[in-house]
């Protein structure tokens, strides 16, 4: 299967939330460029670091520049306050993806597209992103319930959705959702604990809405960008890899679920599988945790930049 997806000359990742923040870290570089939310020359703002994963990402081909919203984090108002934090200009919206149904990717929806100012605005997901109850199962007793999307929310939002399980491309194919993404290694399993309800029967959550989006930057390679990798970070750039026929991986990027005593013996195979497919940048964020984000810097090192939320990310 190779989907049709446009080089383009750049992509701009800029974190609207992430789960760290470091108003001081002083690292910004050519690649990096940390948040500096200045008032009148003052730090008179901070940036909220959530819980959740929202990026705007811009991708400029020809010396055009487009922009999108790929997931909206937890709160309902953190993502557009560090917008409005670093004066990002959302006006020029085209186009929004979620990444799943989870509320840490999607609770700050109508906020985002109340400051992109558009009606009707295409939000691309998977059907999956529907379904409820979901929860965890801590015992048989104490079930944490998980908010996922619902019709009135995006009928409230005013987006016009588009549901599909196949590759879809967006923005005129300068880049694509990779819609379902198949489960092909042997230790990416998805999270025991979770499940949820159909026809009255409980059944094991095996997140088939799960997915991430692609760009093909010219010379250089494929930008990679996963909401939390429930399908896994390896198998979601291996099918990257075979939606678009292009293999050399310039940048993976967002949350990799490597956190809690669940995976804790799936770090290292993934990294590991990291390392096989070898991007020129890794940029581990949101849900992948501290030991998963610390092993991969210690194995990768040269590959390795550390996302914070109102980080911007250049890859070009």
């Amino acid at each position: 299967m190779n989907a049709q997806l446009n080089q383009v000359e750049k992509v701009v990742v800029t974190t609207l939330q992430d789960n760290y923040i470091d108003l001081v870290a002083q690292d910004s570089n050519e690649i990096v460029q940390r948040a500096m939310p200045l008032k009148r020359d003052e730090f008179r703002k901070s940036i909220r670091a959530e819980h959740g994963f929202s990026t705007w990402i811009t991708i400029t081909k020809k010396g055009t520049a487009r922009h999108m919203l790929f997931d909206f984090g937890f709160s309902e108002d953190g993502a557009a306050l560090n917008a409005k934090a670093l004066n990002a200009d959302l006006s020029q919206v085209e186009v929004l993806v979620l990444s799943h149904g989870h509320v840490d990717h999607l609770g700050g929806l109508e906020s985002l597209v109340a400051a992109v100012g558009k009606k009707d605005l295409d939000l691309v997901v998977h059907p999956g992103v529907f379904v409820k109850p979901r929860y965890r199962k801590i015992t048989e007793e104490l079930r944490v319930i998980v908010p996922s999307l619902s019709r009135e929310k995006s009928n409230k939002a005013g987006v016009n959705l588009v549901e599909t399980r196949e590759p879809y491309p967006f923005l005129d194919g300068d880049g694509i959702f990779l819609g379902e993404i198949p489960r092909l290694t042997d230790f990416e399993k998805g999270m025991p604990d979770m499940f949820y309800e159909a026809e009255g029967k409980e059944k094991q959550d095996p997140f088939h809405d799960d997915s991430g989006i692609v760009f093909n930057i010219r010379d250089k390679g494929l930008v990679i960008i996963s909401g939390c990798a429930h399908a896994g970070i390896v198998n979601t750039i291996k099918y990257a890899q075979h939606v678009t026929g292009v293999t050399d991986v310039w940048a993976v990027m967002g949350g990799f679920h490597l956190s809690g005593a669940d995976f804790e013996g799936v770090i290292s195979p993934t990294t590991s599988g990291l390392k096989e497919i070898d991007p020129h940048y890794i940029i581990p964020a949101h849900c992948t945790g501290r030991d998963a984000v610390m092993h991969i810097e210690r194995e990768m090192p040269d590959a390795f930049l550390l996302n914070m939320a109102g980080t911007k990310m250049t890859f070009a």
